[in-house]
């Protein structure tokens, strides 16, 4: 057969037009040595602008350069704001300008670029001209730095467009020191006088750049809003970063709008690029390790906004806390706004927020995603397009390839990817979609390139199109070729436009009818064309044959076309019978669907084969027939009349038929025959055959076909199925068998073993036609009501063989039962219903079937009459669930029982007994009476005797305690009414657990709940397996009264999770929170104690009579109290006294008790709380041991000598004992006595602490407005220098004319001796020799050390390094000695250097985490000290923590409030109506002075002490009516004198009266006020000022009390060794009811005491840096020493941070706060800060009946927080060290904070100083040394010398 032609030539140019011609990309863009940045696109004008290192490039659309400007490189430095004169940034150089920003402003058509240059400020640049500048700012301000200068932060932004102007939103990371303030976020003017400056904008206010420094990801917009994502930590106590989205709406220029929430991609990193499509935000995430790979989400546009609109409303409308109480909202990045609770409307009134709207809000909730795609490179770009109703989205990765994505749903997948630039590049985030959609622009950093969005007709043909798997691609059928659905005229009509993920099939012929025809005979040829268009009225179909044209006619799939006629045929080829031509389906020129056509010739079939002409013409591919006669090859039917015919081997001829059977796992062949029926009928006989299918059935369907010859498989006009049947199956019994389909030939078959059978298979006499006996197995029930009516069910075999059989064959203890034609299965069941009968007749079934005998049962059935007698329990709640017991007689009487009470049913839910039946009452509308009635069947009795009492439900109003222990047990007490009516109340616990835990703890609910009657109750399950996976435990509460239940706690296996707690009280179920008044049910672990004998926990514990025992353990009060713990010891109680969170004190057996249970000899200690049972042990009682007489035998036998030594020893040892012991017990006796008298002031602290957190409050309020009034950094780091020289260096004493000259040559100098200092050489020898001088006190060495860290604050990291070599000279110094010695005190210049870099270095952490929780314990504590009266003479004070302090006496006083005029006319008229009133709270013992303080405290509470006007400058004037104006004083005429005691004077003295009006006034003379004198001279009036004359008798001022007769210093000299110890015994002796005062006290400040602590010591939040680097240093000092002690590591942490920085902030808050700190709170800080001490130490601390008052107050807490100490050192060492790089950069960032050139000068004056005493020593020092000599040190210390001193010198 020869080759065919695939075209014929008139084919081959219509074709040809639509061969893909080459696609034309551009050229890509590229500039030599040039690095691009960003890219940008003109809108409308389709423009491109490059962003790059030093130029900025305009592109054509087709990437054609345009214009090109030069932007860099300039003199520039990071460190330098912008400058024009080179020497204002003496450190710049020529830097490279590196492009941060490029965005085109369509409404002005302006670019606006930014670069890294002069601070990240921006230029605007004409769109028609890049090289044009339309503005650029000669001297910038720091409100136009843009963008970051720093190449490696990133910056975005948008141009967005508000009402008449355009705005420019930008958001950048954090970048440099200068950069600080600039916030992350900021909104800013494009047009006006200011371009680029965001004045009067919106700032997004950041209160830590540390903490907040956002990595910006991409800027987005829409129609409403603004979007940006970055990545951040999540919160200011999180260390780990989160990906965020933000939004603002694009009209609000105030970002009163801003809401972020997380955004998280199941099981993947952070984000690293975005797109927003119209409806969805495209992200990019990091995967796998190391960011390695990357996973694309996909977050829907309208569940972002509805994530963000929650958080917002949450934070308006509720505080920020969602439904379940948990904070699902807040105010973020460290700013003093709070979420609100403003009106439910609030969001739809206020849509972008307003100024009294929270700002910025951050959801806590993340959106979350699954990914739709994973990539096995990381993502570094992301674009998407929707088109066509479809979203693609475009990856480019940082290999350089671009991912082209179809997002299909949930899924993704990559149809294309291609390289993209060079090898290895990244592509840009900056990846643009042209305004028409059809071309992308891809940047790297080499080159620009142009990429066609799709590739469309890169496909020459339709299976090629769809094997694309192009989204955006699709044949267009008329088209004839692979086009964007929009360029298909008519794709939205039905198979116009093929598209690949719709399953399409490209056009083809599926069949031809005929398949080829004869060329000498045109004929019709049909084709079959699948999904053919529909073309318009006036368009058509034509066939093309090769050349030759023929008009198709379309009849739905069909193709009727007419062959071309012979002369149109194109002749064989020589050698062949026939042609094939092209067959193609054409509209108009284009081919929808070709295939190919054959015409063959019969008589060249004969030709080709002379020998055998016959067999080639019948056996040839093509159906002619052999003529005999003739000798001739034919193509027609049969040869001509009257000549017989060879028919062609295609043609049909008689064949052999088979069945076919498809039976399940095998296809069977039988034999068939074909039987010829009239006309064109014929019959198939397919031969029986027996099968034997594996499973048995009764009938099996089975398919069925027939095929000819040799598989020519006939078609069925439908489907066909055979059905196989079984007559064994099914058919059990005679009565079955017979009543079988009569046409399935079933007969019951006796042969051998009697089975139902096929009726050929049975041998003829085994049939048997009539059945057996009827046959009664079962009946039920066997009892009934003597009523009847009862349905009774029969089981059996042979029970009939129709209904009719049995219709009255069936009698019931001789009575007729009627059967129920529904409920009748043939042979096997019979339901009928009974008549009725006299109560007590009994007998069998019959069952009798005609001509058979009867079949009578075993089993008897009896009449019997049930009786209802009572109820048990009477009444329950109208909610139901009661479980209601019906007592009776013979109530197991049929087998449908049903209960009702009233009108409800009553469940049945466990068996029926004879004597009662239980079950469950449902809900019942009001309370009332109901009648009980039971139905058996259909007879019904009533217990009208005794009515069941609906009761109104329990109220339960309260219920505590709601915290237990896991274990359970811990009685509850439930409080309420009507409680009592609940027959069966529980506790229970809902629990979400695992499988494993279910399966231990819990069986599954039987609905029923079953048991056998006669057999007791069954315990309740304590935990039943609920249905959907919970475990619900449970404990049954006893009743005491109608109003309180008492409950036990549910034990919760380990591993579930508590999901509710509720009360069941029968049908009434209340959750735990509602019966609490709004507290849920909090379960903690169960508490774990150590064995008595920790050492050898099998041996007793030793114990002596009288001792307090003292277990330890963990979270020992987490679930339970002090009374509800029972400790025993064998069979006595151990009383427990003080129950802590690690320990239980308790007080045992005066004697010992007996062993419990007969458990060993030893009684065993037991504690029992709730049902956790903890054994500890055994316990021996010691009896003291008696002395025996020393024998008189041994000390014959002994010397003298060796008597004494033994005797001495023994008694040393005994004592030591008796001390050690005693000192313990009496540790415990103070523990527990100092329990029971906080236990005793308990009440009053609580009150005391309501209304000073209720005052704490209000300055919280306060404090949102003012801020803490924190020193300012140049205070603060003088105060801290320079504590004793008035807060800063003495000044240089250059003044005076004749020195005027002198100045230059002295700042000369002092400058050369800075640079000195930079020598690490000159500035160790400096600081050794220094030291080494025997006149070099230690306050020279602190001040010099200050005086250093003064000149190198600019250079921190210097100083840091010169510290840490001080610091290991100092530690190996100290390693020979005592190394847990060093730091100690503050003896070198180096632990002051260390104090100094700590309190720079700490000064942020201050400021921003520990220092409003000291200042608010300090403000708590002049709260408290205030509210009770103050000696203004002795400074003693009612409320203090300090016993030296303590005003012993009862002072009666009264708390008053006085009226404030505060304005302006405060001091005019009393009716001024321009002052206002503030009250002010006093009380009437306060002198005069100490009223003007607390009035300025409560007037100028805002405002910073330093600020105010002093109490000395004013007077308080009292004024009553209109012209009553009294001037009040401490001291005046009207003061009371007696006996040389003078008064000062009171508002009780001058009976002012509460709401009294006053004013402060300015002082306008100071005579007459001696005191007020003295008090300026004394600080705060709390000494002890004493008029004396020149003689004797002078007069002595008093207060409240009176001092004693003799002055301090005089006592002191005469007071004798001895009356000093008595003096102190009489100080530790204090009364009971003065060390009461303290505890009082210091149980209302306890919570801001913790709170302080825990700020101080917690790792919640990441640790400074400096601490960690410290802390790390110290690590590796005591490795290179090679020491391992832990505790000399824990005291060298403890001396160098705790004690040396904090102990010095508790002690003396003014070198942090700007405030009055009075002497009581000062003695007060004391306490705190020597508990803290305490907390420090790492020896144990004990306290006995002698220890100070001060260490007895905190003796409980201080075990507590040395834990937190502990902790805080461990937590620190095993977390991340701190690089050296990390610790550089934020030393640079802090050194500028002081940056005073003139202190600086100062302080290198001083320093000089201290140089020029020890000039020569200092001198020889670096002469001698000879690395000193090289560098020529000395020469330059003299030069400098020369400088300052004018001195000559031998240079």
């Amino acid at each position: 057969m020869a080759a065919r032609r695939p075209f014929s030539p008139r084919l081959l140019p219509v074709l040809l037009l639509y061969l893909p011609l080459p696609l034309t990309r551009a050229r890509p863009f590229s500039a030599p040595n040039t690095t691009f940045n960003h890219l940008a696109l003109a809108p409308g004008r389709g423009t491109l602008y490059v962003g790059a290192v030093n130029r900025l490039f305009q592109l054509s659309p087709e990437l054609q350069l345009e214009a090109v400007a030069v932007t860099g490189p300039v003199f520039d430095s990071p460190d330098c704001v912008p400058f024009r004169d080179p020497a204002d940034c003496p450190q710049a150089r020529l830097t490279d300008n590196t492009n941060q920003l490029l965005l085109v402003s369509s409404r002005a058509q302006e670019l606006v670029a930014c670069g890294q240059a002069r601070q990240g400020v921006c230029e605007k640049r004409g769109l028609e001209d890049v090289a044009q500048v339309l503005y650029q700012a000669e001297d910038p301000g720091d409100g136009q730095f843009v963008a970051a200068n720093a190449p490696g932060v990133a910056t975005v932004g948008l141009v967005v467009q508000a009402p008449g102007r355009d705005l420019l939103l930008v958001a950048r990371g954090l970048a440099g020191k200068l950069s600080g303030g600039v916030p992350p976020l900021t909104v800013r003017q494009l047009a006006g006088p200011q371009p680029f400056s965001s004045e009067g904008l919106g700032r997004l206010v950041v209160g830590d750049f540390s903490d907040y420094n956002n990595s910006y990801v991409g800027a987005f917009a829409n129609a409403r809003s603004a979007y940006f994502v970055f990545r951040r930590r999540g919160a200011r106590a999180q260390a780990e970063y989160r990906s965020y989205v933000a939004r603002v709406c694009l009209g609000d220029a105030n970002l009163y709008s801003y809401v972020e929430v997380p955004l998280t991609c199941l099981g993947q990193g952070l984000i690293q690029a975005a797109f927003l499509t119209p409806s969805t935000l495209l992200a990019a995430f990091a995967a796998g390790p190391g960011g390695a790979r990357a996973a694309l989400c996909a977050f829907p546009l309208a569940e972002l906004d509805g994530s963000m609109e929650h958080a917002r409303r949450l934070c308006y409308t509720a505080g920020g806390r969602g439904p379940g109480g948990l904070e699902e909202a807040t105010v973020e990045y460290g700013v003093t706004s709070r979420c609100v609770a403003l009106p439910a409307d609030s969001p739809e009134s206020y849509p972008c927020g307003d100024e009294h709207t929270p700002s910025p809000i951050a959801g806590r909730q993340p959106l979350e995603a699954k990914p739709v795609l994973q990539l096995g490179q990381p993502i570094s770009a992301v674009a998407g397009l929707q088109a066509d109703g479809h979203t693609i989205a475009f990856l480019g990765d940082t290999q350089g390839q671009l991912h082209k994505v179809f997002l299909n749903g949930s899924q993704g997948q990559v149809y294309h990817s291609q390289q993209v630039g060079p090898l290895g590049s990244a592509i840009s985030p900056d990846l643009l979609v042209d305004s028409s959609g059809s071309h992308l622009y891809v940047l790297t950093a080499q080159q620009v390139d142009r990429v066609p969005v799709a590739a469309c007709p890169q496909f020459p043909d339709c299976t090629s199109c769809l094997q694309a798997r192009d989204p955006l691609c699709g044949w267009c059928v008329l088209q004839g070729r692979c086009t964007r659905k929009g360029q298909c005229g008519r794709a939205a009509q039905a198979n116009q436009w093929l598209w690949s993920y719709e399953d399409s099939h490209c056009p083809h012929v599926q069949s031809l009818l005929p398949a080829q025809r004869p060329r000498q005979e045109p004929g019709q040829v049909t084709l079959s064309v699948p999904r053919l268009p529909t073309l318009a009225m006036d368009e058509y179909f034509h066939c093309a044959f090769g050349d030759y044209d023929s008009l198709a006619h379309v009849e739905g799939p069909h193709i009727a076309c007419v062959t071309p006629p012979q002369d149109q045929l194109p002749l064989n080829p020589p050698g062949t019978d026939h042609i094939t031509l092209p067959l193609a389906l054409m509209f108009e020129d284009v081919a929808v669907a070709a295939t190919n056509f054959s015409f063959y010739d019969c008589s060249a079939v004969q030709a080709l084969e002379v020998a055998a002409p016959c067999r080639a013409c019948v056996g040839s591919l093509w159906p002619c027939h052999w003529c005999p006669q003739s000798s001739r090859c034919v193509y027609g039917e049969h040869c001509p009349e009257g000549e017989g015919t060879v028919y062609s081997a295609q043609e049909s001829l008689p064949a052999s038929y088979h069945c076919w059977l498809e039976l399940p796992g095998e296809l069977r062949r039988l034999p068939a025959s074909l039987e010829e029926m009239a006309g064109d009928v014929g019959l198939i006989y397919c031969q029986a055959q027996e099968f034997r299918p594996s499973t048995a059935q009764p009938e099996l369907p089975v398919p069925i076909y027939v095929t000819r010859g040799k598989g020519q498989r006939l078609d069925n006009a439908h489907t066909l199925h055979v059905t196989l049947y079984d007559c064994a199956v099914g058919h059990p019994d005679c009565s079955r068998c017979q009543a079988a389909n009569g046409s399935l030939g079933c007969v019951w078959c006796s042969h051998g073993q009697p089975t139902c059978r096929y009726g050929p298979l049975c041998p003829p006499g085994a049939v048997e036609l009539l059945c057996p006996t009827p046959s009664i197995d079962t009946i039920e029930p066997l009892t009934g009501p003597p009523e009847g009516g009862l349905a009774l069910t029969i089981w059996g075999t042979n029970l009939g063989r129709d209904f009719a059989e049995v219709q009255d064959a069936v009698k019931v203890a001789g009575r007729p039962c009627s059967p129920e034609p529904s409920l009748y299965r043939t042979s096997a069941r019979i339901v009928c219903v009974t008549s009725p009968a006299p109560n007590g007749t009994t007998g069998p079934i019959q069952v009798a079937i005609k001509n058979r005998p009867p079949g009578i049962s075993t089993q008897h059935f009896t009449y019997q009459d049930p009786i209802l007698l009572s109820l048990s329990p009477r009444w329950g709640p109208q909610a139901g669930g009661t479980r209601l017991t019906i007592h009776g007689q013979h109530l197991q009487t049929g087998g449908s029982i049903r209960a009702f009470v009233g009108g409800q049913p009553c469940p049945i839910r466990e068996p029926v007994c004879p004597e009662a039946i239980v079950c469950h009452t449902m809900s019942q509308a009001s309370p009332g009476e109901a009648v009980v009635r039971v139905v058996f069947g259909h007879a019904q009795r009533t217990l009208l005797t005794s009515p069941f009492q609906y009761t109104a439900n329990p109220q339960l109003a309260a219920a505590e305690p709601s915290v237990s222990f896991r274990g359970g047990g811990r009685l509850i007490r439930v409080r309420g009414t009507g409680l009592d009516v609940a027959e069966r109340p529980l506790l229970s616990v809902w629990l979400e657990a695992k499988a494993e835990v279910q399966a231990a703890g819990a069986q599954p609910q039987d609905p029923t709940l079953r048991r056998s009657c006669g057999a007791p109750a069954a315990a309740p399950q304590a935990c039943i397996q609920l249905e959907g996976g919970l475990l619900q435990c449970s404990t049954v509460c006893s009743v005491n009264s109608s109003s309180l239940l008492l409950c036990q706690s549910p034990a919760v296996p380990d591993g579930a999770h508590p999901r509710r707690v509720f009360f069941s009280l029968d049908g009434v179920h209340v959750d735990f929170a509602s019966a609490s008044g709004g507290q849920d049910f909090l379960y903690q672990p169960n508490p774990r104690l150590a064995p008595l004998s920790r050492e050898e926990p099998t041996r007793p514990y030793r114990l002596k009579p009288g001792n307090v025992l003292d277990v330890e353990g963990q979270g020992l009060n987490l679930g339970i109290s002090k009374e509800e713990v029972r400790v025993h010891i064998g069979d006595g109680e151990c009383l427990v006294k003080t129950l802590t969170l690690t320990h239980l004190y308790c007080e045992p057996p005066s004697r010992a008790p007996q062993p419990a249970n007969g458990s060993g000899t030893l009684p065993q200690f037991v504690v029992q709380m709730g049902n956790v049972r903890l054994a500890l042990g055994p316990v021996q009682y010691e009896t003291e041991p008696a002395l025996s007489a020393f024998p008189v035998e041994a000390q014959v036998g002994l010397g003298m000598g060796a008597a004494v030594l033994i005797a001495a020893v023994l008694l040393l040892t005994l004592m030591y004992r008796h001390k050690s012991k005693q000192a313990l017990r009496d540790y415990q006796k103070v523990l527990v006595q100092l329990e029971n008298l906080e236990i005793g002031v308990g009440d009053q602290c609580r009150k005391e602490f309501t209304d000073l957190m209720t005052e704490m409050t209000d300055l919280s309020s306060d404090l949102e407005a003012s801020g803490i009034p924190f020193l300012d950094y140049h205070t603060y780091a003088e105060r801290v220098f320079f504590p004793g020289h008035g807060g800063g260096p003495r000044q240089p004493a250059l003044e005076g004319s004749g020195e005027e000259g002198r100045r230059g040559p002295v700042r000369q100098g002092l400058t050369q001796l800075s640079n000195l200092l930079n020598s690490k050489l000159f500035l160790l020898t400096l600081i050794h020799t220094l030291e080494e001088q025997p006149g070099f006190s230690q306050r020279d060495r602190c001040h010099v050390a200050s005086l250093l860290s003064l000149a190198l604050h600019g250079k921190l990291e210097y100083l840091t390094d010169i510290m840490r070599t001080l610091l290991s000279d100092l530690a190996a110094h100290y390693v020979h000695k005592n190394p847990k010695l060093m730091l100690r005190r503050t003896e070198t210049m180096v632990e002051k250097l260390l104090t100094n870099w700590l309190s720079i270095c700490l000064y942020a952490f201050l400021k921003e985490v520990a220092g409003e929780p000291l200042y608010m314990l300090l403000r708590a504590i002049q709260y408290q000290v205030d509210k009770g009266p103050v000696d203004a003479v002795t400074g003693k004070a009612k409320r203090t923590l300090n016993d030296s302090r303590l005003l012993r006496e009862d002072v009666e006083f009264r708390p008053l409030t006085l009226m404030v005029l505060v304005g302006p006319r405060a001091g005019g008229a009393a009716g001024s109506s321009a002052a206002q009133r503030m009250p002010a709270r006093v009380l009437d013992t306060d002198t005069i002075t100490q009223v003007k303080e607390k009035v300025l405290d409560q007037v100028y509470k805002g405002t910073p002490f330093s600020q105010r006007p002093s109490v000395h400058t004013l007077d308080l004037e009292w004024r009553s009516g209109l012209a009553g104006h009294l001037t009040l004083s401490d001291e005046d005429l009207t003061s009371v004198t007696q006996n040389h005691w003078k008064r000062l004077n009171t508002l009780q003295h001058y009976k002012v009266p509460d709401g009294a009006t006053v004013g402060l006034i300015p002082q306008l003379h100071n005579g007459g006020a001696v005191s007020q004198s003295l008090a300026q001279n004394c600080p705060l009036g709390e000494n002890i000022p004493m008029l004396e004359d020149a003689e004797e008798g002078g007069v002595r001022l008093w207060h409240l009390v009176k001092a004693s007769d003799e002055p301090e210093g005089a006592k002191a000299r005469r007071s004798s060794l001895r009356e000093r110890e008595r003096e102190r015994a009489r100080a530790k002796a204090i009364p009971e009811i003065y060390l009461t005062r303290l505890l009082s006290m210091k149980g209302t400040l306890q919570k801001f005491v913790d709170d302080t602590f825990q700020a101080i010591l917690s790792v919640n939040r990441p640790v400074p840096i400096a601490v960690k680097y410290l802390f790390d240093f110290l690590d590796e000092l005591a490795e290179k020493h090679g020491i391992e002690d832990p505790e000399t590591l824990h005291i060298w942490k403890t001396n160098s941070l705790l004690l040396r920085f904090w102990v010095n902030a508790l002690k003396n808050p003014r070198l942090i706060f700007d405030v009055r700190v009075s002497d009581n709170v000062d003695a007060i800080l004391a306490v705190i800060a020597q508990t803290f001490i305490d907390s420090c130490t790492v020896s144990e601390h004990k306290v006995g009946r002698d220890s100070p008052v001060n260490k007895l107050l905190y003796a409980r807490e201080i075990p507590r927080y040395k834990q937190m100490v502990e902790r805080y050192y461990s937590d620190i060492r095993q977390s991340s060290p701190a690089s050296y790089q990390e610790m550089n950069s934020a030393l640079a960032e802090l050194s500028g904070n002081y940056t005073s050139a003139p202190h600086c000068l100062e302080a290198l004056q001083e320093l000089y100083n201290h140089i020029h005493r020890y000039y020569d020593q200092i001198i020889s020092a670096l002469e001698e040394d000879p690395v000193g000599q090289k560098m020529q040190l000395a020469c330059r210390l003299q030069q400098v010398a020369a400088l300052v001193e004018n001195k000559v010198t031998d240079l």
